[in-house]
């Protein structure tokens, strides 16, 4: 009878998303692909609920941090009214889930996630206030309190006779927001050219890379993003099916090509490299039993480089396009790093130890970003986790940034004592590595996908009861009041 229910509302939502694609483009061949992007989404869709330890707090958390980052990306030119009401819902539950709020505090301070994600957010309040911009203190406090919030909830939904392992439930959302976007964009999904956000983003070297739709977008590196740790955390736990597994692998690499995002590309191949020393050196009680160890790590490996084949054949070759000035195929980041520097070296002794506080999210404004005459300079990241870190949090900021990452590569390697570390955290925590010369993902933020991801997996390791046998006792947790 499920069965039934969601081969009925899959094709409800195949045939709905033909319609209108026809009556838009008069096109049948525009309506069929349509047809099968709408089918694509129902799929995954019904993908998510076949997925074991499933949890609703595990959706709700990861559904909040992605659906933010979309609707970041679906209401730029028009302000942020559509994050900010999304924000206070996120606060409220957060807090609801979390009280009180105090008893965790010693475990939240102990993960590198929280000083990755949350310290620079505190710095940067301060530096605001020092420096009496009262209004972006105060929104930066708010950020610094949803995000603290959202360490605390993940903290108390795992604590042993709480909760669960939130992961599966936080890629669960992430999988159900590919399936939105490909409904919301599934009449451009097979086209050569898709919709871009308006206000100038990507009007002329951006369409060639899938966004979604005009209702909903999400920036193509980030919905690459979410799609490779979605993999990540399915395709090395033997919990899973082994079709659960090679499906959700294929489809990370399907989204990476119509992406066309390099550093998603980087992401998966540091991931299978990772992937595959854990598997030939047996290392991982989680890791799935294959016989053919070999066959299972060449799977990752096989799966970019048809990514790489298709997308030369499609004429769409990216690793190597300067994509916005000839000779450039970092996409204006070194520029922007520049501007970052000199910055830092220009500003006063707050900026240089707190970080900037110009803007509430230290954006970088620079007058050759390439925006018309008579428009407003573009609001850029830094798409660098260490610059990122100097730019919110100063010379204090990286040094969180340090301290963060190191716990969490740590734990994430070799743990601590008799914890070892799940297989799918080494392969996320590990992977990320690289990405950080491209992107701000291991910083959080609105759309902190990866982080919130890598909080929940490092809160269960920390708190997860000890295996039988083991010396090192359970972390004490202060009691509540």
């Amino acid at each position: 009878m499920t069965n039934r229910i969601a081969i009925v509302a899959g094709t409800v939502v195949a045939l709905a998303c033909a319609a209108v694609e026809f009556v838009h483009s008069q096109s049948a061949l525009y309506a069929s692909g349509a047809l099968v992007a709408g089918a694509l989404a129902a799929a995954i869709a019904w993908f998510v609920t076949t997925l074991p330890s499933l949890t609703l707090r595990g959706l709700v958390t990861g559904g909040f941090f992605v659906l933010a980052g979309m609707l970041s990306w679906t209401s730029l030119g028009f302000g942020p009214w559509l994050v900010w009401p999304l924000l206070a819902v996120e606060g409220v539950v957060f807090a609801w889930w979390s009280w009180p709020w105090l008893r965790d505090l010693r475990v939240s301070y102990r993960l590198g996630t929280t000083w990755l994600g949350v310290a620079y957010w505190i710095l940067g309040t301060v530096g605001a206030l020092l420096v009496a911009k009262l209004g972006i203190g105060v929104q930066r406090l708010v950020y610094a309190g949803v995000f603290g919030l959202a360490v605390l909830a993940v903290i108390a939904g795992t604590r042993r006779g709480r909760g669960r392992d939130l992961s599966v439930g936080i890629v669960g959302a992430f999988l159900l927001a590919i399936a939105l976007l490909f409904v919301s964009g599934s009449g451009n999904l097979f086209q050569y050219r898709h919709v871009v956000p308006p206000s100038g983003w990507g009007t002329e070297v951006m369409v060639h890379r899938f966004w979604g739709g005009s209702w909903l977008l999400y920036h193509p590196n980030s919905l690459a993003l979410i799609a490779v740790v979605a993999a990540m955390r399915i395709g090395v736990d033997r919990v899973f099916a082994v079709w659960q597994r090679v499906a959700v692998t294929l489809l990370a690499g399907g989204v990476v090509y119509l992406t066309n995002s390099r550093t998603g590309f980087v992401y998966f191949a540091a991931a299978a490299v990772v992937h595959g020393y854990l598997l030939l050196r047996r290392r991982g009680e989680d890791l799935p039993a294959y016989r053919r160890v070999w066959l299972a790590a060449a799977v990752p490996f096989a799966v970019t480089a048809l990514v790489l084949v298709l997308s030369e054949a499609g004429g769409q070759s990216f690793l190597f396009k300067a994509r916005y000035d000839a000779g450039d195929v970092t996409s204006g980041r070194t520029d922007t790093w520049k501007q970052v520097g000199r910055d830092w070296v220009n500003g006063n002794v707050v900026v240089k130890l707190l970080g900037d506080t110009g803007t509430a999210r230290a954006v970088v404004i620079r007058d050759d970003d390439g925006h018309k005459p008579g428009e407003k300079p573009l609001q850029l990241t830094t798409d660098n986790a260490a610059v990122g870190a100097l730019r919110r949090g100063g010379v204090l900021g990286e040094l969180a940034f340090l301290l963060g990452l190191g716990l969490l590569l740590a734990r994430a390697w070799r743990g601590s004592g008799d914890r070892a570390p799940a297989a799918w955290l080494t392969v996320t925590a590990i992977g990320a590595v690289p990405t950080i010369a491209t992107a701000d993902w291991l910083l959080g933020g609105t759309g902190g996908t990866l982080w919130i991801l890598l909080v929940a997996g490092e809160a269960w390791l920390v708190l997860r009861p000890a295996p039988a046998g083991a010396t090192e006792p359970e972390p004490e947790l202060t009691p509540a009041p």
